[in-house]
């Protein structure tokens, strides 16, 4: 490369310091009561907190240097496994960035709660590198990548048509564990994490049959938690086009020999696109014109449907919930109590003041519901827009923003086993090859 990567990789290196979260013991019960085994692993000690920042910040350094200067597949596999073994089966999945998404949410809106420093670079880190490098974050350091990429063994293609309908998903997931992270109801992206429950050896039948099912897929699909699920991908995916040091496929110049066009499982890969016709052209730009008017348009609807269906939304709190209990109890509409219910009861808190409580919920629910279905219809109008407007390309490119520096697409360049000095066998590369 021609710019060197040392001074950036150090650069960002540094900051991997982080205080930990200190442990209180548990209260001891005089009547011999036992409390139930955690179902989430406990936060470290401060030393081993900052321990995993500095190897964090290290797997990214290092996955950078071997995705752009080394350029070996082979290494970004081995630092794949390391952190596999060590982010995924060792730490159990956590502090990861995709569950910090909500931790950082829940600090810039409620103000009694202090984002610990250990989440916050565990959150920061990926980004910060994906701005100078691409998603070297997604290559070799996510154990839920690392995961689903040593199962696959026989790809399939997925057609454009159902790549774009489905890559609407993580923009949806995002808003909502935003929604429901703001509004304290739930950590939905935990909750429904379906490789956490692996990595503990541990957790309910229907988490762990959702595990198996996306390790099943990833048999036979690139990654598809990663491509059609994280929300943390929605985040690189905004940040890594605009890095410095992209992920490019050959390290010469392109020979559009198309020995590339079949060589990425997850469809990254663009493809040089020929002179657009004048009358397509036109007809394009009207088309764009009314899809740009027609996108105040969705986020308005959208926002109207999300405020009438913030009831429904808001019963996913708690709070909410033992409302509509104690209420529906009170009115004689059911037989008998819940566990909730008559714990309530016995602590003597007044009743009118947990409906008025639930009422200020469901306030909060309606507005945090017309901002995500705002949210919905921006990202549906800016996927129609994006689909219509045609981009110049004049080589094969991987796209920055979907690409997840993998290094499986060098292995098919010519240019790249020139540059390793391989004996290419002139009968199996096209005559575009030689046209340099």
């Amino acid at each position: 490369m021609r710019r060197s990567l040392g001074p950036a990789l150090a650069l960002l290196a540094l900051p991997a310091a982080a205080l930990g979260e200190e442990r209180f013991p548990p209260p001891e019960f005089s009547t011999g009561y036992q409390m139930p085994a955690p179902t989430t692993p406990p936060p470290r000690a401060g030393t081993l907190a900052v321990l995993d920042v500095v190897l964090l910040a290290v797997a990214l350094s290092l996955a950078a240097y071997l995705v752009l200067k080394r350029r070996s597949r082979n290494g970004v596999f081995a630092l794949m496994l390391f952190s596999l073994a060590y982010f995924g089966f060792y730490r159990n999945g956590c502090v990861c960035p995709i569950g910090a998404i909500q931790n950082v949410v829940v600090a810039a809106t409620d103000r009694s709660y202090a984002l610990p420093a250990v989440v916050a670079a565990f959150f920061a880190l990926p980004l910060l590198f994906a701005l100078f490098f691409g998603r070297v974050f997604c290559a070799a350091v996510c154990p839920m990548g690392a995961v689903q990429d040593v199962v696959l063994a026989r790809p399939a293609r997925i057609p454009p048509w159902l790549e774009h309908a489905l890559g609407l998903l993580p923009y949806l997931y995002l808003g909502a564990a935003v929604l429901f992270a703001a509004t304290g109801s739930a950590f939905v992206i935990c909750n429904y994490d379906p490789f956490v429950s692996f990595f503990r050896m541990s957790g309910t039948v229907k988490l762990l049959s959702l595990g198996a099912a996306f390790l099943l897929l990833s048999m036979f699909v690139g990654r598809p938690y990663c491509r059609f699920v994280c929300p943390y991908g929605v985040l690189l995916r905004w940040v890594a086009p605009w890095a410095r040091w992209p992920v490019t496929i050959t390290p010469d110049t392109c020979t559009q020999c198309r020995l590339c066009e079949e060589s990425c499982p997850f469809g990254a890969i663009r493809v040089p696109t020929p002179e657009p016709d004048p009358a397509l052209r036109h007809e394009g730009r009207g088309r764009l014109a009314v899809l740009l008017l027609l996108l105040p348009v969705l986020v308005a609807a959208g926002g109207w449907l999300g405020a009438h269906g913030s009831g429904r939304l808001a019963r996913a709190h708690a709070r909410v919930q033992l409302a509509d209990r104690v209420w529906i109890e009170e009115q004689g509409k059911v037989r008998g109590t819940t566990d909730a219910s008559e714990a309530f009861r016995k602590h003597g808190h007044p009743t009118e003041e947990l409906y008025r409580e639930a009422a200020e919920l469901r306030f909060r629910f309606r507005d945090a519901g017309r901002l995500f279905g705002a949210w919905v219809g921006l990202v549906f109008g800016l996927k129609l827009i994006l689909l219509s407007i045609r981009r110049r390309r004049d080589n094969y490119e991987a796209d920055r923003a979907a690409c997840l520096a993998c290094a499986r697409c060098y292995r098919s360049c010519p240019q790249e086993h020139a540059r390793l000095g391989l004996v290419i066998d002139e009968t199996e590369v096209p005559d575009a090859v030689d046209q340099r």
